[in-house]
């Protein structure tokens, strides 16, 4: 226990969820189900049954330290890694490893991002423990293939394979998301799992592997690791961090390593990355309607997802089909569920057009 460690990834920005998502507030700390806690909290409240507090580390960018302190003040200062820009999941997890590196060199870790959703906790959580003890055993890096229940177009998929070392298979090849006939091959398939974007491995074993497939990540935290764990640590990040490449750990490594393993899980997971992966898991009217913490009249509407952020606010919705509606703050978005992933590009031109005002 002692060893296993936590890494949540808590500093993106959640555009595809605008306007509630926002640059300043973005979707890791907001309620979107009305329990009372965030999804960031949530990831912390379920890692912490099988992770001693003291070894769960949140990374994220420095403008959200202080939200983080606000919502999670079991948590203190030092277990808040702070990245002075964004440059994706592979810098963000070197950054990780170095610092529990110099904490205990026999590390095993969890890395998380903070805006999933699990609805079978237990089974979770038994699966996570499972991974953990056997990168203890194994150098190997694991991640969790979550066994399609339709063919998913918005997911990564990882194909698995015949040989395998305990429950783990190793991994055959990682694809990026595919269009809709090859997504339905995957399923069919029996072979293809959708890519969590959940990882466990050694601490070894993951910096390892970015000597070898990510030298020009590696060389930046390496040449002074002697101050990871000091009062030095923030300066040298800031100095480091903004000339590393901006690249995902699936392609800066996964893709490239032979050691990499797969525990096929099914826990109930949904990527929260957009309206419609909200719209998949809520509860619906019988013309399939979806109000998030709203009041909502629906007339010859159907399949649409509205959600407002004054729960006193009515919306009347008439003769619409498979449509978002989404208000919040000083911006309503009305827009096709089918077009969702445009919403990136909505934000950029309300950017652009009217400066920050709407971000």
């Amino acid at each position: 226990m002692k060893d296993n460690y936590c890494v949540i990834m808590g500093g993106g920005i959640g555009s595809r969820f605008w306007p509630f998502s926002r640059e300043s507030y973005p979707k890791q700390f907001l309620d979107f189900f009305g329990t009372g806690r965030s999804l960031l909290q949530m990831t912390f409240d379920r890692f912490k049954k099988i992770i001693p507090i003291e070894n769960i580390f949140i990374v994220t960018n420095e403008v959200y330290a202080e939200l983080i302190k606000e919502q999670l003040p079991e948590m203190n200062d030092a277990q808040i890694l702070m990245e002075p820009t964004r440059r994706n999941t592979a810098p963000c997890i070197a950054f990780a490893s170095y610092h529990i590196q110099s904490i205990n060199p026999n590390a095993n870790i969890v890395v998380a991002p903070s805006d999933h959703l699990i609805l079978k906790e237990d089974v979770f959580l038994q699966n996570v423990s499972t991974a953990l003890d056997f990168v203890k055993k194994n150098k190997s890096l694991v991640t969790l293939g979550v066994k399609p229940s339709r063919p998913e177009t918005g997911y990564g998929y990882i194909q698995s394979s015949d040989v395998f070392v305990d429950n783990f298979t190793k991994v055959k090849t990682f694809t990026e998301k595919p269009n809709l006939e090859l997504a339905k091959v995957f399923q069919q398939s029996g072979e293809f799992f959708w890519n969590s974007g959940l990882f466990v491995w050694n601490v070894q074993t993951i910096l390892e592997a970015f000597d070898l497939h990510l030298p020009e990540v590696a060389s930046r935290f390496s040449c002074e690791k002697d101050k990871f764990g000091t009062t030095e640590e923030q300066a040298f990040i800031h100095e480091i961090f903004p000339y590393c490449p901006n690249i995902s750990i699936d392609y800066g490594i996964m893709e490239k390593a032979d050691n990499v393993y797969m525990l096929c899980v099914d826990f109930g997971w949904a990527d929260l990355g957009t309206w419609g992966s909200l719209y998949d898991i809520a509860p619906k009217d019988e013309e399939m309607n979806v109000s998030l913490k709203s009041k909502v009249l629906f007339y010859e509407s159907k399949g649409n997802v509205v959600a407002l952020d004054d729960s006193e606010k009515l919306a009347v919705i008439q003769g619409l089909e498979d449509y978002i509606v989404a208000e919040s703050g000083n911006v309503l978005v009305i827009c096709k569920k089918q077009d969702e992933q445009r919403i990136k590009q909505f934000v950029a031109d309300a950017l652009m057009k009217y400066g920050n005002k709407y971000n």
